[in-house]
């Protein structure tokens, strides 16, 4: 939300997917120290050492993040997002909400990121549990979820990133379109290759194309189409269809995936790649409707 003032709308995707490098660094730490904690701690560490860590970074936040470039001294700039020319007062948060949800790009975002948050968990959480269940969990791509997760959103980011702000004029809409296609070609594969190594390997390229969207829609498209103003409501918005979307994933996949003696079977997961591909096919036919979507600041409306 703070990058909202600080980026113009044209650097925005590559800005995105450095600052993203951060946050495939926590997935890392989260997936692979939280282990090594566990490992070799009290199992009470595993939130006692992050809580510890996110103090210290409150400290160095409250010190030295501004929330725009003239409360640090520089020079506040147009960042040509659709607050571009909006000199009015700020909005009440009720107002705010009942505009973005009468704006069908931000809407169609906000779909789009639940079927975000459907589909990232889906990876993540049960590729774990199905390599614990089939006994393939001392292989290679187990054993370095965390490092592979990290590594997958940090080229999605970026390569999301770059591709948006280089050959697409700054557009988010054809980069979730194309990541998406990915997750579907992806989810099919899948379906094919239980059982086989080259699941984990699979489930890693889903990844990467499912952290390249999530950052594209929820960390850049939300600023530029919520604006510098009211981009912590649209940021909110988004991603809690984000959570719910994994709300939904939790309880479908608990319900439909195998347990017990059948879960030691990779070819009774047929239902986990199964389950993704609506989702991902939904997700494409969204992204390609925000295809040519872009912010309108307000003086050009106006004009």
């Amino acid at each position: 939300m703070v990058n909202a003032s600080w980026f113009h709308v044209n650097e925005r995707g590559v800005f995105g997917g450095i600052f993203g490098i951060l946050i495939s660094l926590g997935v890392y730490f989260a997936f692979d120290w939280g282990r090594l904690i566990v490992d070799n701690a009290p199992t009470a560490w595993v939130f006692f050492v992050p809580a510890c860590i996110l103090c210290v970074f409150w400290v160095i936040d409250f010190f030295v993040v501004k929330d725009s470039p003239g409360e640090a001294g520089l020079e506040d700039f147009d960042t040509a997002d659709a607050s571009s020319g909006d000199d009015g007062p700020r909005l009440p948060v009720l107002d705010v909400v009942k505009r973005m949800l009468s704006n069908p790009v931000i809407v169609t975002i906000g779909l789009i990121e639940f079927c975000s948050g459907f589909l990232r968990n889906a990876i993540m959480h049960w590729y774990i549990i199905f390599a614990k269940q089939t006994g393939i969990m001392g292989t290679f791509v187990p054993q370095n979820w965390g490092l592979l997760l990290c590594c997958a959103g940090i080229m999605g980011g970026m390569l999301a990133g770059q591709i948006s702000d280089r050959v697409f004029q700054s557009r988010r809409g054809p980069v979730a379109a194309v990541l998406y296609a990915g997750m579907l070609l992806g989810a099919i594969g899948l379906a094919f290759i239980l059982g086989t190594p080259l699941v984990g390997w699979m489930v890693v390229f889903m990844s990467l194309c499912v952290i390249g969207v999530h950052g594209m829609l929820s960390g850049t498209a939300s600023m530029d189409f919520g604006g510098k103003k009211n981009v912590g409501v649209v940021v909110g918005m988004i991603d809690g269809l984000v959570y719910l979307g994994t709300a939904v994933q939790a309880i479908m996949l608990g319900n439909i995936l195998p347990t017990g003696e059948l879960a030691k079977v990779a070819a009774n997961w047929s239902n986990w790649p199964y389950a993704m591909i609506p989702f991902s096919l939904i997700g494409l036919v969204l992204a390609a409707r925000v295809w040519n979507a872009k912010p309108k600041p307000k003086a050009a409306a106006a004009g």
